[in-house]
């Protein structure tokens, strides 16, 4: 009796004129969309990961001494445990991680000195589609939790990111965020974001939305996005000079309180620019980058053999009149296969942040 009604049912879908319409300009669709050629744009959390990751150095600054003893157990599935000793500002003293990886996993767990616990944990279930999660418990009671769904298809992307959210209190309470990026053309790309916050019960829910474009040329890169409700665009444009040169700048504009004003006083324009540039070499790479607010930063990595790499960072603020070092070294212990490898190539062995996921 099922079988019969599903039957009937498929028979009046593929006979209805309306369904057949519908399924034909999809069809249609889809094969005009597939002649273009068009490539996957990449996510809009890496819309500008050209400038902020491979170009700019923020996310690799440290001060103080820091060493790092990394133990890599395999490479297929990759398993290693590194240990962080570190004094200066704003650095544990200690820190433990962990990271186990494959084609369908990655998991990494960092332990401190102080007690934080925090992880990660993704899951590729096809091709296509990842699910991501962080966590991170600290004795202060800064407790997060993040939930992420990305979907990769062959010319978007869309992605799914949930921040603290709790549904216990008799309604939802969270960060939630959804974007969708969308290849127009084969260098032009479309997107927008929407966020949706709500801390307490006791608040009402905000929600902001932003847009976002990005062109990518043979060899350079222009982006923009605009975040409508606070006023902030923020726009980059990377350039590779050479095969071991590459430059990057990012501009900043947005609305900030008023100087000693109180709350609602008025708003002032602010803007930040950062110039950057980046120097790859066989065994050494040196990034440095200067801000219209009158700070200098460099950065130094060189590997002084294939299981050792020195560290140097340094930045002078001539605004306040500032000035931080940073020194580190850090030493691979690997397979003689994998030690072979690197000292055949002078690379380095794997990373979080050259894994696939």
């Amino acid at each position: 009796m099922a079988s019969s009604g599903i039957d009937f049912l498929s028979s009046l879908l593929l006979t209805n004129p309306i369904a057949s319409t519908i399924g034909d300009v999809v069809n249609s669709f889809s094969e005009r969309r597939a002649k273009l050629g068009l490539s996957n744009p990449g996510t809009i959390e890496t819309l500008s990961k050209e400038v902020q990751r491979d170009v700019f150095l923020n996310n690799s600054m440290f001060t103080g001494v820091r060493a790092d003893l990394t133990k890599i157990f395999s490479m297929s599935p990759l398993f290693q445990v590194s240990h962080q000793f570190a004094m200066g500002e704003r650095i544990n003293p200690y820190t433990f991680a962990a990271m186990y990886g494959t084609n369908k996993i990655f998991a990494q767990g960092n332990l401190d000195n102080e007690g934080s616990l925090s992880g990660r944990f993704n899951f590729r279930w096809t091709d296509k589609l990842v699910s991501k999660s962080q966590l991170s418990i600290s004795p202060g009671g800064q407790d997060m939790a993040q939930f992420e769904h990305e979907y990769t298809g062959d010319d978007f992307s869309a992605s799914l990111k949930m921040l603290n959210p709790s549904f216990l209190e008799g309604g939802v309470t969270g960060i939630f965020i959804g974007s969708y990026l969308q290849s127009v053309t084969p260098k032009l790309a479309l997107g927008m974001e929407t966020l949706w916050q709500r801390p307490a019960l006791t608040q009402g829910p905000e929600c902001a939305v932003s847009y976002c474009a990005r062109y990518k040329s043979d060899d350079w890169v222009a982006t923009a996005q605009l975040q409508a409700a606070m006023g902030t665009l923020n726009t980059s444009y990377w350039r590779r000079l050479s095969d071991k040169v590459q430059a990057g700048v990012d501009l900043s504009l947005g609305l900030v309180p008023a100087a000693g004003g109180m709350m609602g006083g008025g708003l002032q324009k602010e803007g930040v620019t950062t110039v950057g540039a980046k120097y790859d070499f066989r065994m050494s790479t040196f990034r440095a980058q200067v801000d219209s607010k009158g700070k200098l930063s460099c950065l130094l990595e060189k590997r002084v053999a294939p299981p050792v790499m020195m560290t140097f960072a340094a930045d002078i603020d001539h605004f306040t009149q500032s000035a931080k070092l940073g020194l580190g070294v850090s030493i691979e212990a690997a397979p003689e296969e994998l030690q072979e490898q690197q000292e055949a190539v002078g690379g380095a062995p794997p990373t979080p942040s050259n894994i696939p996921f």
